[in-house]
């Protein structure tokens, strides 16, 4: 009798989860999450999943608990893990904008650069990466574990903090301005080194890599179908910006064309009405799951 073999993997649990199981979904994965439960059920019997902390995942595939595991790469640097990035898969929690790990002091703060912060004070949850950050600079300064509410601790407790940001907009509302940025960090799909070199869990990884990726490239694009007048099909082709060329086939008995594109969602709005004036009608958008190149 064969034993099924299956990959073990890590998701973060917490703000990554709820855009972490959504890009997976649209990769072909879907996962089912109960409330009281840190093991998810999944559509695909060779993958056992476990919900952990962000933080703590690279360390877990360092060690070869789980096969591989999606986390940001601050946190792979900051537990300081040896394992293999497989994927650089570009969304945070809450936008597909990099998180980063800003070093931020109080609006009337007498810092101005790092080079002030000499014999400071400053508080943080990446201890380590602030830490690296420090001596590259060639300052001197006490870091101490934030254990949370770290915007909250200036000026009273500590003189600056080094906390992550997407947007910036809590800091702003907590009076704090950025000084720095330590570290830009995207989601990582990372694997563990001796799972990476067995032939069937790396081809599984792969798999999702591949997936995943196409569901991110599909976040921002949309496909359009629209009818045009053979005689206008020239100068319509000719404002599509479509990724390659445009899919184009004659329609049945007649003096009219389909084409049909991929294009970034954000010029549908402008696109759509310049292909209107044209000429194009019966123009159809859709949403896309995934784009593979």
């Amino acid at each position: 009798m064969t034993t099924r073999q299956s990959l073990k993997i890590g998701l973060p649990k917490g703000s990554l989860q709820e855009a972490t199981l959504k890009y997976l979904s649209k990769a072909g994965f879907n996962f089912s999450v109960s409330d009281r439960s840190y093991f998810p059920s999944v559509d695909d019997p060779e993958i056992e999943a476990i919900l952990i902390r962000a933080q703590e995942i690279a360390r877990y595939v360092d060690d070869g608990v789980f096969d591989a595991g999606l986390t940001g790469i601050d946190w792979v640097k900051e537990t300081r893990s040896d394992v293999v990035e497989v994927s650089d898969l570009m969304y945070a929690k809450a936008t597909l904008r990099p998180v980063r790990w800003v070093l931020a002091v109080p609006n009337d703060s007498p810092i101005r650069t790092v080079h002030d912060l000499g014999g400071k004070r400053i508080a943080t949850e990446v201890v380590n990466l602030t830490r690296d950050y420090l001596a590259e600079k060639g300052i001197k300064a006490e870091v101490e574990f934030s254990w949370g509410a770290t915007e909250v601790k200036t000026p009273s407790l500590v003189d600056a903090i080094v906390e992550a940001t997407e947007t910036g907009s809590s800091l702003r509302a907590n009076k704090l301005r950025i000084i720095d940025t330590l570290i830009s960090s995207t989601t990582r799909l990372i694997a563990n080194k001796t799972s990476w070199k067995d032939a069937w869990k790396r081809q599984k990884i792969e798999k999702i890599a591949m997936l995943l990726q196409g569901a991110l490239a599909a976040e921002t694009r949309v496909g359009l179908k629209m009818n045009l007048p053979k005689d206008k099909l020239e100068s319509i082709v000719g404002i599509l910006p479509s990724m390659k060329n445009p899919t184009i086939s004659q329609l049945y008995n007649s003096d009219w064309m389909a084409v049909e594109i991929i294009v970034e969602e954000k010029i549908v709005r402008d696109l759509i009405p310049e292909l209107k004036k044209a000429g194009a009608c019966d123009i159809i958008e859709y949403p896309l799951n995934k784009v593979i190149p």
